[in-house]
């Protein structure tokens, strides 16, 4: 299985190195890593690693402890997406379907945030609800507060974790994507900034927005 490792280290030279070796050492092979911040000589960094299925993780993070500096921010499962270019590859996908493009959209960004599950949601006068779900995101799914309406993030008193972006509007109905993992960190700002980025690229590609386009037709139809 997969797993994704959000960590604080000191952002200086061989730090990372030590985590890698001591990431290995723990069985664990290293698949991807990006820096999601830099600031005050300190890193924040996310790995996602292999990891034998149903091996417990207390070897993992005693080996990581003992690195001098380093503060496990979360470990939580995920599943990576196939490709090098994930998000490249999910836009040629909505430009060959434009029909199914809010579907698409949906059903593959929890693969690419680290979630359990995503879903279009409708707000209006009368309230919200859930216009399609990826799998998890069915049965009894209860969403959190929509407004404002504006790419950001949000903890809920359950301590599920969501990342909020809206994707259509027309007149008092507007459609949000919402993304939900539980058992992880906040969504960081870079996540929601990539939100942002898709659901901008996905707009373009399929002419949504307040006028018309596959998302228009689902604020209109639902």
């Amino acid at each position: 299985m997969l797993l994704r490792i959000r960590i604080r280290l000191p952002d200086r030279p061989g730090s990372l190195g030590k985590v890698a070796r001591i990431l290995g050492a723990a069985g664990a092979d290293v698949v991807q890593m990006a820096v999601l911040e830099r600031d005050n000589g300190r890193a924040l960094d996310d790995f996602t690693v292999a990891w034998p299925s149903g091996a417990g993780i207390d070897r993992l993070c005693d080996g990581l402890a003992s690195v001098p500096g380093v503060e496990i921010v979360g470990i939580w499962p995920t599943a990576e997406p196939q490709g090098a270019f994930p998000d490249a590859a999910l836009i040629g996908q909505l430009a060959a379907d434009p029909e199914r493009g809010p579907v698409t959209l949906v059903d593959a960004v929890p693969a690419l945030l680290s979630a359990d599950w995503a879903g279009l949601a409708r707000t209006g006068p009368e309230g919200a609800s859930l216009v399609h779900a990826s799998l998890g995101g069915l049965g009894g799914v209860e969403l959190p507060g929509l407004e404002p309406l504006r790419p950001r993030g949000l903890t809920s008193e359950e301590g599920t974790q969501y990342a909020l972006c809206p994707v259509a509007a027309e007149q008092t109905v507007a459609l949000v994507l919402v993304v939900a993992r539980t058992g992880a960190p906040p969504f960081h700002r870079t996540e929601i900034f990539r939100l942002a980025q898709l659901v901008g690229a996905a707009e373009a590609v399929l002419g949504t927005g307040p006028s018309g386009g596959a998302s228009a037709d689902l604020v209109r139809s639902s």
